[in-house]
């Protein structure tokens, strides 16, 4: 795992699986964890940076219903989670599914974890709506496209844009079934643009955090791939893949957007 402090109040861990960010947010007497890393070793280390920090927690945070973003109570299992309304009624729609997924994949990579997965008190929040942080607001904004559910988190303290599974650098979108869109996802970016203008920094949800000029070239590179995908054009949306996300993975998860496409 790796961990950075964007700012003197915002320190950004990173996980070795699939590079998926965990954000602390800090300001006045308040913290908030926003997702999670993955593996227990690194949930672990979670509690650590905090008390290094000298900070308090108030609660976590989820940008969405997928499992890899719920497992911060691994590490803070006494703290509830905030998730917009739309990821509240995805998880009481789909009970044990996190935990079915994680099991998975934890299988697949020998991974054994003390207990199971537990998302104990689980708090909807209106989005779009605020959030009070110490004396500043997070602001929450919807957020759907790559699944049915989710939010990104605006704070404007520190400048900071926490935009879950979106402008990733090493990921292109990814319609994940069931409930993502194509006109969803688009929407969404271009709802994160001026928020995306005006940030010294932007988490994504998997890759290494970004300054404004390069989330503004992700966000287009992103835009322009999903109006080749709607175009229908096979050939159109694979030559509009970006250059740097080109490899085995993103081509498959290209193959998986047009069948979801073609099948809508």
């Amino acid at each position: 795992m790796q961990a950075v402090a964007l700012h003197p109040e915002v320190i950004v861990a990173r996980s070795v699986k699939w590079q998926t960010s965990a954000t602390f947010l800090h300001h006045g007497d308040e913290t908030f964890l926003v997702d999670s890393v993955v593996y227990p070793s690194e949930l672990e280390l979670l509690p650590g940076l905090l008390a290094q920090a000298g900070w308090g927690l108030s609660g976590l945070l989820a940008t969405h219903g997928d499992w890899d973003h719920l497992l911060a109570r691994f590490a803070f299992p006494e703290a509830a989670l905030g998730v917009a309304e739309t990821t509240a009624a995805r998880l009481r729609a789909e009970p044990g599914d996190a935990q079915r997924k994680l099991r998975e994949l934890d299988e697949d990579d020998y991974v054994r974890r003390a207990r199971p997965l537990s998302l104990g008190q689980v708090q909807a929040l209106p989005v779009p709506g605020k959030l009070d942080l110490g004396d500043s607001e997070l602001e929450l904004i919807p957020a759907d496209g790559h699944v049915q559910d989710g939010m990104a988190i605006w704070s404007p303290a520190h400048r900071v844009l926490v935009a879950g599974d979106y402008l990733s650098p090493v990921e292109i979108p990814m319609l994940s079934a069931p409930g993502g869109s194509l006109d969803a996802y688009v929407a969404t970016l271009r709802r994160l643009q001026p928020y995306v203008e005006q940030a010294d920094w932007i988490v994504p949800g998997h890759g290494e955090h970004l300054d404004a000029q390069r989330a503004s070239a992700i966000l287009r590179e992103d835009v322009a791939y999903l109006e080749a995908l709607g175009s229908g054009d096979a050939a159109a949306g694979a030559a509009a893949l970006p250059l740097a996300r080109r490899d085995r993975v993103q081509k498959q998860i290209h193959a998986e957007n047009l069948a979801r496409v073609a099948g809508a």
